[in-house]
């Protein structure tokens, strides 16, 4: 589809008091989902961040890494085992988890993001002190190395984005007794935007948003306060697996952080269109 001069330069127009307001603050964006498995939807995602990063928006990338996980627990012929919806992480399941997070998929995405045109660095929570933990305990079972945030130090991050870097991290954090624990990248993300008092939490999921009948998109609530929740959940509304995802960005907003959004990561660009047009995109919390 062709584009014209006057389309392009209303689109410029429209994005200006977005880029003004945004210039010189902090976004944070937990990458995960079909946008980083899908070629062309990691292509857009990159874009979107050097263009953030060029007009004056200090990114800080948080991702996951399950699938990726998965495939190399298969290849060493140890079966992937869940409670609760969380990975049980034995000794042998998170060397396998650091290895695979802080590793190979965080440096694939630092390439990744410097052929695109950006500046980034990798880091996982170990570095710098960044994430410290304990271990998590569960009604539903013994998760093994699966842990809960009890400190963020941002010093790490923070100085990389002062240097011009994009810092894409992994979520495994140190415990106080030398353990390594595997950490929910939302969670990670949603406490990490609140210590570095981000203006936005953004949340990439493969669904719409926050839906008020789960079986058809266009039911999509586009705004919540947090207020709200309890009362959304009492009816059914926020359940199963969005419930660990509006709870973090409830837990983002009560800290400080601005505008939480749940953004349909199937939408190419889906972050630029929700940062810089009038419209938006997926779910936004306040």
């Amino acid at each position: 589809m062709k584009i014209s001069n006057a389309d392009r330069a209303r689109v410029l127009v429209q994005a200006l008091p977005y880029i003004q307001k945004y210039a010189g603050k902090t976004v944070v964006v937990k990458y995960g989902g079909n946008a980083m498995i899908n070629k062309d939807l990691k292509d857009a995602v990159m874009s979107d961040i050097v263009l953030m990063q060029l007009v004056g928006i200090s990114v800080v990338l948080v991702h996951g890494g399950g699938p990726e996980i998965s495939a190399m627990l298969k290849k060493v012929g140890k079966a992937s085992e869940f409670v609760g919806g969380m990975r049980v992480t034995d000794e042998e399941t998170i060397d396998i988890v650091q290895m695979v997070l802080a590793g190979k998929v965080n440096k694939d995405l630092v390439q990744l993001l410097e052929r695109h045109g950006g500046q980034a660095v990798g880091l996982c929570g170990l570095d710098g002190g960044m994430l410290t933990a304990e271990k998590l305990r569960s009604n539903e079972g013994d998760l093994g190395y699966v842990g809960r945030i009890t400190e963020v130090n941002t010093d790490i991050i923070m100085n990389a984005a002062k240097n011009g870097y994009v810092p894409i991290i992994s979520t495994v954090a140190a415990g106080e007794n030398g353990e390594v624990f595997n950490i929910n990248a939302d969670i990670a993300a949603a406490r990490i935007a609140a210590k570095l008092d981000a203006i936005k939490l953004i949340l990439m999921t493969d669904i719409r948003g926050l839906l008020r009948d789960k079986d058809d998109e266009d039911t999509l609530i586009p705004v919540v306060n947090v207020s709200e929740v309890p009362s959304l959940k009492n009816q059914g509304i926020i359940s199963g697996g969005m419930i660990p995802k509006i709870d973090c960005c409830v837990e983002a907003v009560r800290r400080g952080v601005s505008r939480a959004h749940i953004l349909d990561g199937r939408i190419p660009h889906s972050i630029l269109i929700e940062l810089f047009s009038d419209e938006g995109v997926g779910t936004m919390l306040y």
